[in-house]
């Protein structure tokens, strides 16, 4: 190969005029970003006085250091917003670009809050559609940190409004395309831009901080005069623990951030072809499984205890907590892998199997594999739930659990009843292994449950043919039917008739589900060179 021989003269008159010129031109780049910045800036007592961080402090918390950062689009719509260059603020209201959270490459939208409250301004429209096109084509997850006043209303032109359904639409696509969308809601997500938030598939609220409604107070009372507070209409505590709209409730942005950084680290996005180093063991003694779980299934127990033992670190980050909170879902690592998990600390409500079923659709999503550790009783009943869509609800559950694209496993921890039992990944859903402990009970329902239930029917079967009913046969029959079905619920019934892979010592769990977990990830990275026809024999 031939060298290129150069022929300039880095000390020529001609080669320092273009320098200068460059130096110069820079120099007025520079200018006009740093005029951002500082515009930005401005507000920073304003925003220590409200505990939070200025939009660039939470993009650069968020980051991982001392990795690239490749910031886009920084002069939209300069010259734009102001007939005056020199009064002009470049950035659209936007801080955008591409960075490493936990690891995974990816791209960042920030409301650029200390600007007019972070309004949406028409270029910052287009700056984030750009980004989002970006992302899309390069396939990189999207992290938005929204506080934003909305559109400004004072400068309203119907264009926008209708090309900014665009980005909703791209957020549904990130989401369908298996392209993961973290939003953590600083401050306010009203009117349209709520979608913004609501369209995500991990959603951060800050208690105090968070506004998220369709309509603000003002308008609600323009538009139907309820009067209500923003607090209470779409605050961080209503929409995490009511609306189930809010998955991860923070305690203020540095919090927020760090739940955004641990989501993402629990994400098995980069899919390591080799075994992880440097695992972190339980905090706790893997002996503590033997005097946790009851004996007797009525009682309660928090099965937060048991994911303590098994998991790396005992490090839970639990998803959706004040939603449907007898349902437990959450992500951590067992062995070094991803894994979500999924139990019970009682009965499945309405909104414990919406919450399980967003759960598991985006560990599908993220490629997590998926652990149950089952310990229900079932699924709520009576006029209240039954209202509430219990069956409705139920039912996406157990389509969820039905259609899961990753890897499942099931261990009978305690109780299975029911359809509990079914929306928990049992035997009849093909879970790729299933074991026992030696305490489980599977079983329609509880002997006692039965035996009322039939109780019950008979009773009224008396009354409508006007006969007594036998007290004494009522009650041998009830005797007959809790014997019957406490025969059979007990883990050595089951698992003689292959209703699972095998009763285990529950000290085994975690070293079970790491051997589990690499079949399974082998599985998935093998290609067997399929043939058209079995190898016959000569």
């Amino acid at each position: 190969m031939a060298r290129i021989d150069s022929a300039i003269s880095p000390t020529s008159e001609s080669f320092q005029t273009n320098r200068a010129g460059m130096l110069a031109l820079l120099a007025e780049l520079e200018q006009i970003e740093g005029r951002t910045r500082a515009a930005s800036e401005r507000a920073r007592e304003r925003f220590e006085k409200r505990h939070q961080l200025l939009p660039r402090d939470r993009v650069a918390l968020l980051l991982d250091p001392a990795r690239p950062f490749i910031e886009l689009s920084k002069l939209a719509g300069f010259g734009l917003d102001h007939p005056d260059p020199a009064k002009s603020v470049a950035g659209g209201g936007v801080i955008a670009g591409i960075g490493y959270v936990a690891g995974i490459r990816c791209m960042i939208s920030a409301s650029d809050s200390g600007i007019a409250a972070g309004a949406l301004q028409p270029m910052g429209l287009e700056k984030q559609l750009r980004v989002q096109e970006i992302a899309l084509e390069n396939k990189l997850p999207l992290i938005q940190l929204v506080e934003s006043a909305g559109a400004n209303l004072m400068a309203y032109r119907v264009e926008d409004f209708i090309h900014g359904g665009s980005i909703f639409r791209n957020l549904a696509r990130f989401s369908a395309g298996g392209l993961p969308v973290l939003t953590v809601t600083h401050g306010s997500s009203t009117a349209g831009g709520a979608y913004q938030t609501g369209l995500s598939d991990y959603i951060i609220m800050v208690r105090g901080r968070t506004r998220a409604f369709l309509a603000g107070p003002p308008l609600l009372k323009a538009a139907t005069g309820e009067i209500a507070s923003e607090e209470d209409l779409g605050g961080a505590e209503m929409h995490t623990g009511i609306s189930g709209l809010g998955d991860y409730l923070a305690e203020d942005d540095r919090e927020a951030i760090g739940l955004a950084r641990a989501i993402l680290s629990n994400i098995d996005w980069l899919g390591p072809a080799e075994a992880p180093r440097d695992v972190v063991p339980p905090a706790y003694a893997p002996d503590d499984l033997l005097g946790i779980m009851p004996m007797d299934h009525r009682h309660p127990v928090d099965m937060r205890e048991v994911i303590a033992r098994i998991v790396d670190g005992s490090d839970f980050v639990e998803f959706g907590e004040r939603y449907g909170s007898a349902t437990v879902c959450g992500t951590a690592r067992i062995g070094g892998w991803p894994i979500g998990i999924l139990t019970n600390n009682g009965p499945i409500d309405p909104n414990g199997a919406a919450k399980a079923t967003h759960f598991i659709q985006s560990c599908c999503q993220a490629g997590t594999p998926l652990l149950y550790l089952n310990n229900t009783t079932g699924f709520m009943v009576g006029r209240s739930y039954e209202e509430a869509g219990i069956i409705k609800h139920g039912s996406k559950m157990i389509q969820a659990v039905t259609n899961a694209t990753v890897p499942q496993f099931t261990i009978y921890c305690g109780a299975s009843f029911g359809a509990g039992n079914y929306g928990m990944c049992g035997r009849g859903f093909h879970p790729r292994f299933c074991f026992s402990w030696p305490n489980a009970r599977t079983a329609v329902m509880g002997g006692e449950q039965a035996a009322g239930t039939m109780a019950v029917v008979q009773e009224a079967r008396a009354a409508r043919m006007g006969e007594e009913v036998d007290q004494a046969r009522l009650e041998a029959m009830k005797a007959k039917i809790v014997e019957t079905f406490n025969s059979q619920m007990g883990a050595t019934h089951t698992s003689a008739r292959l209703l699972d892979d095998g009763v285990i010592d529950p000290r085994d769990t975690r070293e079970l589900l790491i051997e589990l977990m690499a079949i399974t990830r082998d599985e998935a990275a093998r290609q067997p060179n399929a043939i058209q026809f079995a190898v016959a024999r000569a």
